[in-house]
């Protein structure tokens, strides 16, 4: 019985210390244990879909501790230091967007990531930050629902970066900027007159946008509606997806055994179709585990978000919460074959570098909104 309680007591004291320094960092427990626990799945995931290489996780560690580094740094930032950043961080991100444009590092036929040396880096990921944080800054002090001539504001803030990174070509960063401020926007209380108007001028614009894809991008859509018109060619991928998350079936074919990744059938396996490694190598039973981690991440973040102080501070909060599930729509939408292939990656489960350490920044402001939430001059 002593013992029983001498272990109880350790237990509390540990708690308690556990519970002293999150506080002191800034970082909200539940969503931190989220992460982590993605970033383990993530981990043993990516060690199969590299073809068991120690490099890939070794980077991936050092990416993970990076973006933990920065959320860290974030989470003590105030909302007010926030909005003070953003017209500056935007400014910074759209230079980049236009050094890209001149002298970016070119990859498998894409000009998006600037070549500094010890690093590469993609600019783009910056505005995955910035245009949340600027039209939230933008709105702090404005009346809500925002009237046509904030619309207007609004939309050149969303539409500048979106349309300088569509043409690198980088379709779905670009869609994710969009959603990024558009979900700020949507969060400000339109009208569904407004809301509905929007979405004519959006299809308009989509199909006047037609005429400037690339032929890839074409061909993607052209493939989304019939990817048997070309098995061999541009619809191999989503061919292969769809037969490795179907023949994983429930329990899936075991951790390194899935056969359509292992003998390189699936194509991008360890980054926009690593979804697909799930679903042969663990089955439905492993892809029910990642939504639900997905799930519970989602829905913290936007609980944090709705208990933050002040315009800015909940706009902000609930398009980087609703911006993860976007993250997460999209790809499985088109691993599946439920929507275009615009590679966007599977978020912190797809090896890749800028977009772990933007994302983890992301949650890291968002902690900060939360836990500053009574410090905000509304």
């Amino acid at each position: 019985m002593i013992l029983d309680d001498n272990r109880d007591s350790a237990a509390r004291r540990t708690f308690s210390a556990t519970a002293r320094l999150l506080s002191a960092l800034k970082l909200d427990g539940p969503l931190l244990v989220g992460l982590g626990l993605l970033s383990v799945y993530a981990l043993i995931v990516q060690y199969s879909a590299s073809g068991q290489s120690l490099e890939t996780i070794l980077r991936t560690l050092m990416r993970i501790g990076i973006g933990a580094f920065a959320m860290i740094a974030l989470a003590h930032s105030s909302p007010n230091f926030l909005r003070s950043l953003a017209p500056w961080l935007y400014g910074v991100g759209i230079v980049l967007l236009l050094v890209v444009d001149a002298i970016g590092y070119v990859g498998k036929g894409s000009q998006r990531w600037l070549d500094v040396g010890l690093i590469r880096f993609q600019p783009s990921e910056i505005m995955k930050l910035a245009v949340p944080m600027l039209a939230a800054s933008f709105m702090h002090e404005r009346r809500l629902p925002p009237d046509w001539r904030n619309l207007l504001v609004l939309a050149a803030i969303i539409i500048l970066p979106a349309a300088l990174i569509a043409p690198q070509p980088d379709l779905g960063t670009a869609v994710l900027v969009f959603a990024t401020g558009a979900l700020v926007v949507l969060m400000a209380g339109l009208q569904w007159q407004v809301i509905g108007g929007l979405a004519c001028a959006g299809a308009g614009a989509a199909f006047v946008g037609w005429r400037f894809l690339h032929d890839y991008q074409r061909q993607r859509i052209r493939i989304f509606l019939d990817p048997q018109s070309d098995p061999l060619g541009s619809g191999y991928h989503i061919i292969q997806s769809q037969i490795a998350i179907g023949s994983g079936g429930l329990f899936g074919k075991g951790w390194m055994n899935g056969s359509q990744a292992q003998l390189d059938f699936l194509p991008e396996r360890s980054t926009d179709f690593i979804f697909a490694v799930i679903g042969e190598e663990f089955g439905l039973l492993g892809l029910i585990v990642l939504m639900l981690l997905y799930l519970f991440i989602i829905s913290r973040a936007v609980f944090l978000a709705t208990q933050a102080s002040g315009t800015f501070a909940r706009l902000l909060g609930l398009s980087l919460a609703l911006t993860f599930f976007v993250y997460v729509f999209i790809n499985a939408g088109m691993v599946t074959g439920l929507l275009p292939v615009v590679g966007v990656p599977l978020p912190l489960i797809s090896y890749g570098g800028t977009s772990v350490v933007t994302l983890l920044a992301g949650f890291g402001i968002l902690m900060g909104l939360y836990s500053h939430r009574k410090l905000v001059n509304s």
